[in-house]
C-alpha cells in the first residue's frame, strides 16, 4: 500500500460556494482546475511534490475533465512539456523543487521564453530559500530577469494563492510569456481555506482533441534569425503588456495607514514575517491592520514603475524587505525612483541582514531602526531593546533547564534502510583496500555523509557523482567511488555520468542504490519501479522484483563490468567492492546495489499482515536483539551501522560498568545487525527470534519439544 491521498483528492471535486480547507500546495492544485488547465506535469521535489503525486492519484477526476498528467524524468522535461502552449491555446503547468531544478531546466526554459507562449504556461516552483533549504541558498529571481519569465511569489494567504494561479494563466496570456509562481516551504504548508469555484474542462483536451496540428510558423521557433526579434519583442511588447495586466488586475496591494510619511515595500512571500515584527512593535494589530503603508508584491518581476512611484509620492522614506541576496528588487525600486526625480531615502540591505531566510526576530532591529530614524514620534513604541531583551531571557531559561547543551542529532537513516548495509559494507571494505576518493550524489544515499559513516569528498548534483569525479581519476592510484540512487541514475546520471566515462575510457567505481523508487521526495514511480504484480510477490521479502531495466540500460550502453548485489548480504557486498577496486579490467565497473525502500515495504506489508491476522492466518515477524551477557560494550556494532533502533542501556550486571548494546522495539527485522556482526566477525551477541501469531499444529508442536528439551523455540 503506498501513501493514500484520497482526502487530498476530495477537495479536488469541491464546486462552486463550497469552501476548501487545507495547505498552499493543495490550494494550488485546486486553482489549476478551477483554471482550466489543459495538461500538468513535473519533477518531484520539496515542498511542490503533492502537486503532481495527488493529480497522479486523482486519474479518475483528472479523466474526467480531460487534463493530462505526466511525472516527468527530470524538471528539463517537465519545462520542455511546456511547448505545447506555444502553438497551441491549451493552459499548461509544470512544477520542481527551485533552485537547483530550474537550474536543470534552464535550457528549455530559455528557449520557451524566447519566442513566447499563445496558451497560458504556469511554472510552480517550490522555493526553499533559507534555514529550511535543503540544497543551495540561491533564488529564482535571477532565473527570471534572465529569461524574461515573469515572477509571482504571492501572500502565504490561500485566498491570494489562489487568485495568483488564476492570474497567473491570464497574466501569461495576456503578455504571450511563461510565469513562474514561487511557493516557499511556509507558503506550501500554510493552512486556511477559500471559496472554490466549478472545475473547468479546458476546451483542448484529451476529451476535446484537435482534428488536424498547428500551422508551421517559422517565427514560434527558438531559432536563428528569428531569437534576434524575440529579444526585442519581450522587452518593447511582452514586458510593457505585462505591467499593464499586474496594474489592471491590481495584483499587488497596497495595505496599511496611517503613518503615510514612509512606506515598506516587501515581497509577498515574506509579508506574512514583516506583519508578526510590526506586531511585536505594536504597530500593527491580530488581523494585519498596519499603520505603516505597505506595497505587497505578489509579482516580484516585472515591478511596474507607476506602482512604485504612486506608493513613494509623499513618502520621505521607503524600506524594501527583499529576503535573500543580490537585492533584486531593491535596485530595480532605486532606478525606478532615480528616473522619476523623486528625492525618497530608500534603505535595504543596508538595514536588514544580507542573507538568510526572514524570520520577524530578524527583521525586528531594521525596522525598528528604519522607523526610528524617520518618524521620531514613534521612537518610545519601537525600542526593539525591550523584544530583544524578552528573547534573550527566554533563551537564558531554555538553557538553565537543559544544563548542558542539546547535542547534535545529525540526520540518518530510515529503521531498516537497505542502503545503511551498503555502508557499512563499505567501511569494511575500507579495512582491505584503504581510503578511496568517495563522490557523493542527491538522496537518501547522501545521509551517509554524516556519523557513524562520514563519507564523501564532493556533492555535485542529482545524478552527477559519477561525472564529478572525472577528473579525479587521472591522478589517484586507486580507481574513485561514485554512488547515485536510482532516481538519480534516471534523471541525469545515464548520460552526464556512464555514457561520458565509457566515451572517454575512464576508469572508475559506480554503485547505484536500486531502492526501486525516487525515495527522498516521497517515493514517486521510475521507469525501473517494480510493477504492482511485483510488488504483491515481493510482499514478503525485501527485493525490488525481477525488474532489471536498470542493468539492461548498463549493458546497452556498453558496460562490460558490472554486478548485482542484494544490500542486506553485507559479506557479499563486502566481497564485490573489493573485486571492483582490484579488478584488473581497466574501465567503468559498475555494482547495482538492490533492496527496496523499507518505508514503501512496510506500507504494503503492515495493511497485508493486519488483514491475515483479522483472518486469523499464521503471520511470522523477525526480531533482532542483544544478549547482554554476551555483551561486552564495545560498541563496535553501532558505528558499523548506525541503525537508530540499536543502542545502548546500562548493564543488569553490577559488575560490568559500560553499558550494553540494546535492540528497541522499532526493530522491523532486517537482519542488518546480524549480517555486520558476521561480516566484521564481531562477538556473537545477537540473537534473532522469530515470533509467530495464529501458530499452527508444527508451531506448537516444535515450541513443546524445545522446552523439554532445555532449547529455546
Amino acid at each position: 500500500m503506498e501513501r493514500s491521498f484520497d482526502r487530498e483528492i476530495e477537495t479536488l471535486s469541491l464546486g462552486e460556494g463550497d469552501v476548501f480547507h487545507g495547505e498552499g500546495i493543495l490550494a494550488v492544485t485546486k486553482a489549476l482546475l478551477q483554471s482550466g488547465v489543459s495538461y500538468v506535469g513535473g519533477y518531484q521535489g520539496a515542498p511542490v511534490s503533492h502537486l503532481i503525486d495527488v493529480m497522479v492519484q486523482a486519474r479518475g477526476l483528472m479523466g474526467e475533465l480531460g487534463v493530462h498528467v505526466e511525472p516527468c524524468t527530470n524538471e528539463a522535461s517537465a519545462a520542455a512539456m511546456l511547448g505545447a502552449s506555444i502553438m497551441y491555446p491549451v493552459r499548461g503547468a509544470v512544477t520542481w523543487k527551485s533552485i537547483v531544478g530550474t537550474n536543470v531546466a534552464a535550457d528549455a526554459l530559455s528557449n520557451l521564453s524566447s519566442p513566447g507562449v499563445m496558451g497560458g504556461a504556469l511554472i510552480v516552483i517550490g522555493e526553499d530559500y533559507g534555514e529550511g533549504a535543503s540544497v543551495i541558498q540561491e533564488r529564482s529571481h535571477a532565473y527570471a530577469m534572465k529569461s524574461a519569465i515573469w515572477l509571482m511569489d504571492p501572500r502565504p494567504d490561500l485566498p491570494t494563492i489562489v487568485k495568483c494561479v488564476e492570474h497567473g494563466f491570464l497574466l501569461s496570456e495576456a503578455s504571450n510569456t511563461p510565469v513562474m509562481l514561487e511557493m516557499r516551504i511556509r507558503a506550501c504548508h500554510v493552512q486556511g481555506s477559500f471559496e472554490t469555484k466549478d472545475n473547468v474542462a479546458p476546451k483542448v483536451s484529451m476529451k476535446q482533441v484537435l482534428k488536424e496540428p498547428a500551422p508551421h510558423k517559422y517565427d514560434h521557433l527558438a531559432h536563428p534569425p528569428v531569437t534576434f526579434s524575440h529579444e526585442k519583442r519581450k522587452y518593447e511588447t511582452r514586458m510593457p503588456a505585462a505591467r499593464k495586466y499586474i496594474r489592471e488586475a491590481g495584483l499587488n496591494e497596497v495595505r496599511g495607514g496611517r503613518h503615510g510619511e514612509v512606506g515598506l515595500i516587501v515581497q509577498g512571500g515574506i509579508y506574512n514575517a514583516l506583519i508578526r515584527t510590526l506586531q511585536e512593535l505594536g504597530l500593527a494589530d491580530g488581523e494585519g491592520n498596519s499603520e505603516i503603508p505597505m506595497l505587497v508584491l505578489n509579482v516580484v518581476y516585472p515591478l511596474v514603475p507607476e506602482e512604485i512611484t504612486g506608493f513613494a509620492e509623499g513618502k520621505s522614506a521607503l524600506l524594501v524587505v527583499e529576503e535573500g541576496q543580490p537585492e533584486y528588487i531593491e535596485h530595480e525600486v532605486g532606478t525606478i525612483l532615480r528616473r522619476a526625480d523623486l528625492q525618497v531615502k530608500l534603505s535595504g540591505k543596508d538595514r536588514l541582514p544580507m542573507t538568510g531566510e526572514y524570520r520577524s526576530e530578524d527583521i525586528l532591529a531594521g525596522v525598528a531602526g528604519f522607523l526610528r530614524d524617520h518618524i521620531p514620534a514613534l521612537s518610545n513604541r519601537v525600542a526593539d531593546a525591550a523584544y530583544a531583551e524578552e528573547v534573550a531571557d527566554l533563551k537564558a531559561q531554555a538553557r538553565a533547564l537543559l544544563e548542558k547543551p542539546i547535542p547534535p542529532r545529525p540526520p540518518g537513516f530510515c529503521t531498516g534502510c537497505p542502503e545503511r548495509p551498503f555502508f557499512a559494507a563499505l567501511k569494511l571494505a575500507e579495512k582491505d583496500i584503504g581510503k578511496v576518493h568517495y563522490s557523493a550524489d542527491i538522496g537518501c544515499h547522501a545521509l551517509a555523509t554524516f556519523a557513524p559513516f562520514n563519507f564523501g569528498n564532493s556533492i555535485l548534483g542529482y545524478g552527477m557523482s559519477l561525472a564529478s569525479n572525472a577528473g579525479v581519476s587521472s591522478f589517484q592510484e586507486r580507481p574513485p567511488l561514485a554512488v547515485m540512487g536510482d532516481g538519480g541514475f534516471w534523471h541525469n546520471g545515464l548520460l552526464s555520468g556512464v555514457t561520458s566515462r565509457l566515451l572517454n575510457g575512464g576508469d572508475g567505481v559506480l554503485v547505484i542504490m536500486k531502492n526501486g523508487y525516487t525515495s527522498a521526495t516521497g517515493t514517486q514511480e521510475l521507469v525501473s519501479s517494480p510493477s504492482q504484480d511485483e510488488k504483491l510477490a515481493a510482499a514478503e521479502k525485501s527485493a525490488t522484483g525481477d525488474d532489471r531495466t536498470i542493468e539492461e540500460a548498463l549493458k546497452g550502453v556498453g558496460v562490460k563490468w558490472q554486478r548485482t548485489v542484494h544490500t542486506y548480504r553485507v559479506g557479499e557486498m563486502r566481497k564485490t567492492l573489493i573485486d571492483a577496486f582490484r579488478s584488473p579490467f581497466k574501465g567503468l565497473k559498475v555494482i547495482v546495489a538492490e533492496g527496496e525502500c523499507q518505508l514503501e515495504r512496510q506500507r504494503r506489508v503492515r495493511p497485508l499482515r493486519a488483514e491475515a491476522l483479522k483472518r486469523g492466518e499464521r503471520v511470522m515477524r523477525t526480531r533482532f536483539g542483544v544478549d547482554e551477557d554476551t555483551c561486552t560494550g564495545d560498541h563496535s556494532c553501532i558505528r558499523l551501522s548506525g541503525c537508530p533502533t540499536l543502542t545502548v542501556k546500562a548493564s543488569s550486571d553490577p559488575l560490568k560498568t559500560d553499558p550494553v548494546a540494546h535492540v528497541t522495539n522499532g526493530c522491523v527485522g532486517c537482519g542488518l545487525c546480524g549480517e555486520n556482526a558476521h561480516a566484521a566477525t564481531l562477538c556473537p551477541s545477537f540473537w534473532r527470534a522469530d515470533i509467530v501469531s495464529n501458530p499452527n499444529w508444527w508451531d506448537r508442536l516444535r515450541t513443546r519439544l524445545g522446552r523439554l528439551a532445555g532449547v529455546p523455540a
